[in-house]
């Protein structure tokens, strides 16, 4: 009997074959997924009064883009956390927050329990924002520089200087807006700053409270939802926004499709990912994450500052999740305190779909895309068929 040598031509032929070709498949099965479901819902669909199919219609896949664009942006900001091995619960106590402040400020005139807390936070948030990314320039320009030591003071003043005086700027425009009410730009720099400050919260009480970022996030979960509620009043469920009488005609190009097409939240919602998706993949702040995820001890012995990337990491997830209340709002014309019950859930699936890992460490914003494409596809398909999703 002849016995075949391991490296014989034959096999030195047939297996790199088979290894690429299941090698590809392995990387690729979330779009191969993601393609078997389209082909599905396309073959299932109803047809039109004039015989198209309605899935494949563009102003289907608009709605479907509409409806995953308020998920899919707090999925980006969940994807983050996970990077770094964390979880964040309150989610979707966050973005209802942001719905109620936003629907106070487009809707009230004076200064509101929103405004009390909208516009301080906003200064807070863009002074330390703006003075970080200044010294970040300034010593990133010096670092090559002999004097770069003896410049550092002098940096961080100036970098705090012009901070304060842009976020007064900003604050003092801001209190100027409280009579009149709010506009579109208004709200959509203070709602994301209040979630930035939520998920702040949470990232200081993780790494300096050395708490679970399980626990942390329930708490603020159970937090947020209450404050949304006392900003709102306990005897209001909801507040109606009808643009053009009690709040700004301009807030609804908010809910508009541009050239007819692309609707706006959707635009909004491919930015992010598209800001994000660079952020992560080319950017040395990307690379913490994937480290501090990977092994936080082996991050902290190279050198990162694990403790301020994770409370940047929180909130960023925080903000984006503040922006999709006001998304939220243009849609619904509304703001509510339970607007966002079961939205993490909802994130966090998208983002294991996703193929990132819940270990942190490995995973890709593109991939929470296909994730979160997925989940509207397949609710879109149900819907077509008159099939409860809750049955």
């Amino acid at each position: 009997m002849t016995v075949m040598e391991p490296n014989s031509p034959t096999v030195k032929q047939d297996r790199p074959g088979a290894a690429m070709f299941m090698l590809l498949l392995s990387k690729t099965k979330l779009y191969w997924g993601l393609f078997a479901l389209i082909l599905f819902g396309a073959l299932t669909s109803p047809l039109s009064s004039k015989g198209n199919n309605i899935f494949l219609s563009l102003g289907n896949l608009t709605d479907i883009l509409r409806q995953v664009s308020v998920t899919g942006i707090v999925a980006v900001g969940m994807t983050m956390v996970i990077f770094i091995a964390g979880i964040d619960l309150s989610v979707g106590s966050v973005m209802a927050l942001g719905t109620v402040i936003c629907a106070m400020l487009l809707t009230q005139e004076g200064w509101t329990a929103a405004s009390y807390f909208g516009v301080p936070a906003t200064g807070i948030v863009l002074f330390v924002t703006i003075a970080a990314l200044i010294y970040f320039v300034q010593s990133n320009l010096n670092r090559t520089s002999e004097r770069a030591a003896t410049t550092s003071a002098p940096s961080r003043m100036l970098s705090r200087l012009v901070a304060a005086a842009i976020a007064i700027g900003v604050m003092v425009w801001l209190a100027g807006q409280v009579m009149p009410k709010f506009g579109v730009l208004a709200v959509l720099i203070v709602v994301p700053c209040i979630g930035a400050v939520m998920g702040t919260v949470n990232g200081a009480l993780i790494v300096y409270g050395r708490l679970q970022p399980f626990i942390v996030t329930l708490a603020m979960m159970v937090g947020a939802l209450g404050l949304a509620r006392v900003i709102a009043g306990q005897d209001t469920a909801v507040y109606p926004v009808y643009t053009g009488s009690n709040a700004t005609e301009n807030f609804e190009m908010l809910r508009e499709l541009l050239w007819g097409v692309l609707p706006v939240p959707g635009l909004f919602f491919l930015g992010v990912l598209l800001v994000f998706f660079l952020i992560t993949r080319f950017t040395t702040f990307g690379s913490y994450l994937m480290a501090i995820g990977g092994n936080e001890e082996a991050a902290r012995l190279a050198g990162i500052n694990v403790g301020r990337n994770k409370i940047i990491t929180y909130a960023l997830a925080g903000g984006l999740s503040a922006l999709a209340g006001v998304l939220y709002v243009a849609q619904f014309r509304q703001g509510k305190p339970d607007a966002g019950l079961g939205l993490e859930l909802d994130a966090i699936a998208a983002v294991v779909i996703g193929g990132t890992s819940l270990m942190g460490g490995r995973g890709a914003i593109m991939g929470t895309f296909v994730g979160v494409l997925i989940f509207g596809f397949l609710s879109n398909i149900l819907q077509l068929n008159n099939i409860d999703s809750n049955t």
